[in-house]
Order: structure tokens, then sequence, then C-alpha cells
């Protein structure tokens, strides 16, 4: 290995110099560059000594005298590009016995490259089925290392969900923003041999640009969307980002629950079902599943019963879920 950690090295496409934090395998490195950390081929650096040996020079010029008037203002340092928050990720190389480079695994980072800093929780989905999960914060302009992923887990469709909130809560701003992504192994194929033609170490993929503001009015009236005609885009862009999953099991939606009557719980959990609801056909989604439990099937029977009723409803099924078991439904919508 040329480099170990700690080295001081040269990035020869920029002719900038950073550190070496971490070995990535016998061709890549992890390099930090004044905060910044990416991965990088052994190729595409080299040690900085001879460059800044041929930047002294021998005779140093003789200094003239400067005067107040002529002192330039320093130039503002490079402005760090906003433009989100990303999943990234690095493919691992190695060598099989026949020497042609197989990927070995995918490394998954969190790359928030804004100026607000965010709560998250993520998930790993094979099938529906969490395989792992992870919650913590992110700061502006920092990557998030999440985990190690085997590539052949990859033939699984693996489904990347994650739920951000804002580390410092803002009243013009939405409680929650959900984002996922979905690799299908053809397309994950087709990234990795994209990258590899270019020469580049990473793919990537913007979960949202910037994190959306809450809705208008604080409560959504039930019936609302059925009073008029109206244009669903134009609505959805001042309207709170819907959930794909809505749990209603008490605990998750108030912690004052204790001491509440069975009536005044289910009236809590339908009222938190028909603003959700709402909210998923404002902003034309699919589906939506709602996590109603098992227990006596009064909840169950109550959202089914409406759910008859609702015109967006192309169907709606209470089977097996690999997550949720027989406590939850499942709504398709049309429109």
């Amino acid at each position: 290995m040329k480099f170990q950690i700690g080295d001081k090295v040269l990035i020869l496409h920029s002719n900038e110099e950073g550190e070496v934090i971490d070995i990535i395998n016998n061709k890549m490195v992890m390099v930090d560059v004044r905060g910044v950390k990416f991965p990088a081929y052994i190729d595409q650096l080299d040690f900085p000594y001879f460059k800044r040996f041929s930047e002294k020079k021998l005779f140093s010029k003789k200094r003239e005298k400067k005067y107040i008037d002529d002192v330039k203002k320093e130039k503002d340092s490079a402005q760090k590009i906003s433009d989100g928050v990303w999943i990234t990720f690095l493919p691992v190389m190695d060598s099989d016995e026949f020497g042609d480079e197989v990927v070995e695994e995918l490394k998954i980072h969190l790359l928030n490259r804004s100026d607000t800093a965010y709560r998250f929780i993520y998930k790993l989905n094979y099938f529906g089925k969490t395989d792992f999960d992870l919650k913590n914060e992110i700061l502006p302009f920092q990557d998030f290392y999440l985990h190690d992923i085997p590539f052949e887990n990859l033939n699984d469709s693996p489904t990347f969900e994650f739920e951000f909130s804002l580390l410092q809560p803002h009243k013009e701003k939405a409680e929650h923003y959900e984002a996922s992504l979905r690799l299908k192994p053809r397309q994950l194929f087709a990234k990795i041999e994209e990258i590899r033609l270019k020469g580049e170490a990473i793919f990537s993929h913007r979960l949202f640009e910037t994190y959306p503001a809450k809705e208008v009015d604080e409560k959504l009236e039930t019936g609302f969307m059925h009073s008029k005609a109206y244009d669903a885009s134009q609505a959805s862009r001042h309207l709170e980002p819907p959930r794909s999953v809505v749990d209603l099991h008490i605990e998750k939606i108030t912690n004052d629950w204790r001491g509440l009557s069975n009536h005044e719980i289910v009236s809590l959990q339908l009222k938190t079902f028909e603003k959700y609801y709402d909210l998923a056909v404002a902003h034309m989604q699919p589906s939506l599943i709602v996590v109603h439990g098992i227990g006596t099937g009064r909840l169950r029977e109550e959202i089914h019963e409406q759910l008859k009723h609702r015109k967006e409803v192309k169907t709606f099924v209470n089977q097996y879920h690999p997550a949720f078991g027989y406590g939850a439904t499942e709504i398709f919508f049309e429109y």
C-alpha cells in the first residue's frame, strides 16, 4: 500500500492537499480535504513534497513597502455548495481468483449539503422487512457513514427509507419529511458501470433539495377534499408532507394518552387517520399503509367502513404484512 492513514496527499486533478483518514482497499482510500471527506483512487493521489519543493524560491524577493491604501482585502473563502440532502454509495472493489475486479460491498453515507441540521430515522428494508435501522443527527455540510451492504444482498431490491425532522424546530416548517429510494439490480449494475467508465468513486441520489414548509392550516377538515373542485398540484405545495405509513397506536400519536377513555382514544386515532388520508390524497399518493393493530378490531372496522365510501379508494386489503403482521391495512388510490 502506497499510503497509510495520516499521510498528507496531493489530489492530482484539483492540486489540493488532504489527509488519508481510512484505507478502503488496495486501490482506494478515504481522504479529508479541509473537512470534506470523500473516497479517491490511489492513482489519483501523490505525495505533496515535490509540489512544495518546486514552489519554493531559492532567493526570496525583496519586499517592497506597502501602504494601508494599497492593501487588498482578502478574498472570501469559496462558498460551500448547498443543494440538499443525498444518499451516496461507494462500491468497494476487489479482485477474484481470475484477476477480474468484482464489487464486494457498498458503503452507504448520508450527505447533508445544506446549512440546516436534521434528526433522521433510517431503515434498510428487504421485501418490506427491516434489516437495519438507525436514529441519529446530521449537522450542516456533514458526511455521515451509515453502514455497509454486502453486494449479493442487492439482488433483493433494497429500499432505503428516511424520515427527517429539524434539529431546531421551526414553526413555519413541516414536523417531518419522508424520503425513500428503491434500487433495482439492473439500475444498480448500470450505475456501477457508469462510474467505472468515468473513473469516479461514488454514485449518489438526492433525497430532497429543500426541507418543506408546514401546512397553511393547522387542521385539515375531514371533508375538505370533497367540498369543491381545486387544483391538487397547487394545493399540495402548501400542505404538510404525507406519510407512506401511519401508525395509529395511541402512544405514537400523543404522550398524554394515559387517563383517556376508550372512546377518546379511538376518536383521536380516527382523527389522525383522516388527517393523513387527506394528505395522501392531496399529494396524489398511490398507496397508504395504516397500522391499527389487531386488538378488538374496533378501530380497524371503523377505518374499513370509512374506506368503503371514499371515492379515491381503488381497493384496500388487511392481509399479512412482513413488518406489521395482520395489524395493518394497505390502501390503494385511483385519481
